[in-house]
């Protein structure tokens, strides 16, 4: 495996180097697994007290740490960003296809960018442009006149439906699909006429989305996912969703049609957004949030109820049920109390 001396780690990181420059590191590790070889980091200092034990060749640590390790160290602003770019260094991940496989099939009006490599069993349809260096995996869909801008690679069995623009170096995990038809009918007294959707999706550059997520095409206007935005496995964007820059979305969530999440917002795993509806930038919603009308200014936000034992979440959910009930009688003292003067 290569590595990369520690000199040189810390020119990429603009770190300051105290020890020896000429030990190379090859991979990364957690602090209390690290050996001879590998690097490790501190982020949080409530975990200084593991760096006496610590066998790295190397640790990447914050000033007010240093003075704990005996060993050699990167001495950075931010240590958890420096283990991410030191992570992107030493990446020893495959490519997702390698050359363009025998058993793929090309339309010969798809136009390919140089260096494009394309997994056995793949499909590219009629029309569609692929930029250069795109790795496409194993089995994947890319359907008519859909395009993927240059660098963007997809995991196997990825599905592109027809007209899907994606951006540059975009990641796309398994069995990932964009661009199905989003969940439009009419109802026609009882019996369900569907409504086409004659929208698509339109994804930026640098954009990764996990295993296993849907987003959906729009019905008239585009589902839009702008640029540094990341999206967890197993997700469900709706038709004609707006998600702004550099938002972060955690898994199995589900976004109803036509929601607009803005700018740098977080949003936890298994959270619900309600159709129709804005979230301004800014904002964070805590895993298993329930959104149901728009949030108009940056902030926190939290709902559902915390785990308990089993025997006080029943006493709280029979209290529940029964809210309305006490609120009528809330009322009457209240009324009581007024009619008598206190």
């Amino acid at each position: 495996m290569a590595g990369i001396t520690l000199a040189e780690l810390a020119d990429k990181l603009g770190a300051e180097l105290r020890g020896e420059g000429s030990v190379e590191v090859h991979s990364l590790a957690n602090m209390s697994k690290a050996g001879e070889g590998q690097i490790t980091f501190l982020s949080d200092s409530k975990y200084r007290k593991l760096l006496a034990d610590c066998k790295a060749s190397a640790v990447m640590l914050r000033e007010g740490d240093v003075e704990h390790f005996q060993g050699n160290a990167l001495v950075v602003k931010d240590p958890y960003l420096c283990y991410a770019l030191v992570a992107q260094l030493l990446d020893m991940t495959p490519a997702s296809a390698a050359e363009i496989a025998s058993s793929a099939y090309v339309d010969p009006t798809a136009v390919l960018g140089e260096n494009v490599s394309i997994g056995h069993n793949a499909v590219i349809e009629a029309g569609a442009r692929i930029g250069d260096n795109v790795q496409i995996g194993a089995g994947c869909f890319i359907g008519k006149n859909a395009e993927i801008g240059a660098g963007t690679k997809l995991w196997a069995n990825v599905t592109i439906y027809h007209s899907v623009v994606l951006g540059e170096k975009c990641l796309v995990q398994s069995s990932t699909v964009i661009g199905a038809d989003g969940f439009g009918y009419a109802n026609d007294k009882g019996e369900w006429i569907k409504i086409p959707q004659l929208g698509t999706v339109r994804i930026g550059n640098r954009v990764e989305i996990g295993a296993c997520t849907t987003i959906d095409r729009g019905a008239l206007d585009d589902t839009i996912i702008e640029d540094n935005v990341i999206i967890d496995n197993q997700m469900q964007i709706a038709h004609n969703v707006q998600i702004g820059y550099g938002t972060a979305m955690a898994g199995g969530t589900i976004v109803a049609g036509s929601t607009k999440i803005g700018k740098y917002c977080i949003i936890g795993g298994a959270s619900v957004l309600n159709g129709h509806i804005e979230i301004a930038d800014g904002v964070t919603i805590t895993g298993m949030g329930m959104v149901m009308r728009s949030i108009e200014e940056k902030g926190m936000f939290s709902s559902g109820i915390p785990l308990q034992p089993n025997r006080e979440w029943r006493k709280t959910a029979a209290r529940v049920m029964k809210i309305d009930e006490m609120n009528k009688r809330l009322k009457s003292v209240e009324k009581k109390l007024a009619e008598k003067g206190e």
